[in-house]
């Protein structure tokens, strides 16, 4: 809070300095070395949630999350650099039952630490290579993303390699072993202890990536992810995993939105492999439709018909895995907030939606979005929450969601304010499964950002 309250008069003040249309930097007021590059961001987040929708914790949960990021880059020479984020994200006021995790709770923690190459590339391109700690954004960011909206980020140690071709032409490889985040123990996380991440040849994950112009002029990508984690069982610790040896292959195509056109989206992903306790055969299918367009009309409405389906485990004792894995994805932008709410994930779920954003003009944009939202298989778990029926006697249907944000860049790239509110209406399953604590749920948040 502190640093909020000395960053925003800060950047009121001296952002003028800044050409227009730049964001303001620190080197519009300290003059920094030519090589060298720093950059810090803030965010305050207070949340509150209405009757939470988890096994076993009902009630009102509350919190208010911090999350401080420093990085540094300093280029060694024209093609080698070296650079280093750290990380620290809390929470504070949370009740004692709230369900506070490493999703929330990371403190002071190397983020990334690496060296990178950058040099012309074959075929007329240009190439770089990253060794080292990173956070890594691939494609449609479902199935690798560096999160924006959890208060905690996905980093990994290894190498990864990335060619860039003529047009949006594009070529990476990655090899690396994804950072566990600590403490894992419940207690030490709601103190904010510190505890350094970890790496591990137990839990390894790799891919390949392409993207290119297709003939008609829309965006083609092609990937193949895998993942090989060697778990350790312990149901007193749900950030401990049972093992995953998996293969994720998929394309999507993509059009972007434009004023006066349609637009649409399309991903499919297929998995296969062994997975859990016992390492019980793993198949496993996620499909993702959207279809857009822009109105030439004040405000550039955009109207969003859009459909998700991740495939469920339809008997949970037929010695075989069928639910969907989403790997290192980030799903906020897909299913609505996370954090405290979190009510969806890319697991197990059938739902069809509709959505309409706004934007005024370069400092304003809003959306409203409503979903509603069935069980892909009704046996299996309804996955965020730990609520279950195994007869399969609750049905499918979850309920509806409604969402709405609202965001205000008062400095462009520099200082953003938001606002966010969600409603779940609960449906068949959560008024009826055995460990459901049923009725609706209202999620309303708060949030201030400064980046310099």
């Amino acid at each position: 809070m502190m640093l909020v309250s000395t960053c925003l008069p800060l950047l009121a003040s001296v952002g003028r300095a800044a050409p227009p249309e730049e964001p303001w930097h620190l080197k519009h007021a300290i003059p920094l070395p030519e090589r060298l590059t720093i950059h810090a961001e803030q965010r305050t987040r207070y949340e509150y949630l209405d009757n939470q929708f988890r096994a076993g914790r009902p009630g009102s949960d509350q919190v208010l999350a911090l999350r401080t990021r420093v990085g540094v880059e300093f280029r060694i020479t024209d093609w080698l650099k070296a650079g280093a984020e750290l990380q620290d994200s809390r929470s504070y006021f949370h009740d004692s039952n709230t369900p506070l995790g490493t999703g929330m709770v990371n403190t002071v923690e190397l983020l990334q630490a690496y060296l990178e190459l950058s040099i012309d590339g074959p075929f007329g391109g240009r190439q770089k290579a990253q060794l080292g700690r990173m956070t890594m954004d691939i494609g449609s960011r479902r199935f690798v993303a560096r999160n924006r909206y959890r208060n905690t980020s996905n980093s990994f140690d290894g190498l990864a390699w990335q060619w860039n071709g003529e047009g949006e032409r594009e070529l990476r490889i990655f090899y690396t072993l994804p950072v566990q985040r600590k403490p894992t123990d419940s207690e030490r996380i709601r103190n904010n202890d510190i505890e350094f991440d970890r790496e591990s040849f137990d839990f390894q994950f790799w891919g390949l990536f392409y993207a290119d112009r297709l003939p008609w002029g829309d965006r083609g990508e092609l990937y193949l992810f895998g993942i090989w984690e060697r778990g350790v069982y312990d149901p007193t610790d749900p950030e401990v995993t049972p093992n995953r040896k998996l293969a994720t292959g998929g394309f999507r195509l993509l059009r972007e939105p434009e004023k006066g056109k349609f637009d649409y989206e399309i991903e499919s992903a297929l998995q296969g492999g062994r997975s859990g306790v016992l390492e019980v055969d793993h198949f496993a299918h996620f499909h993702h439709l959207a279809l857009g367009y822009t109105f030439e009309k004040p405000w550039s409405p955009q109207l969003v018909l859009h459909y998700d389906y991740a495939s469920g485990d339809r008997d949970p004792n037929d010695g075989r895995n069928h639910r969907f894995d989403t790997l290192y994805g980030a799903r906020r932008f897909d299913f609505g907030p996370t954090s405290l709410y979190g009510a969806f994930a890319r697991e197990n779920i059938n739902t069809p939606g509709i959505r309409l954003r706004l934007t005024p003009d370069r400092k304003w944009s809003a959306f409203i979005d409503y979903r509603a939202v069935w069980l892909a298989e009704a046996r299996d778990e309804w996955v965020p929450t730990g609520v279950r029926d195994l007869s399969g006697g609750s049905g499918t249907f979850v309920g509806s969601q409604i969402e709405l944000r609202l965001r205000w860049d008062v400095l462009p790239r520099n200082w953003r304010l938001e606002v966010g509110y969600a409603h779940l209406f609960g449906g068949e399953f959560i008024d009826e499964a055995p460990n459901a604590n049923g009725g609706d749920t209202n999620y309303v948040y708060s949030q201030v950002g400064v980046k310099f």
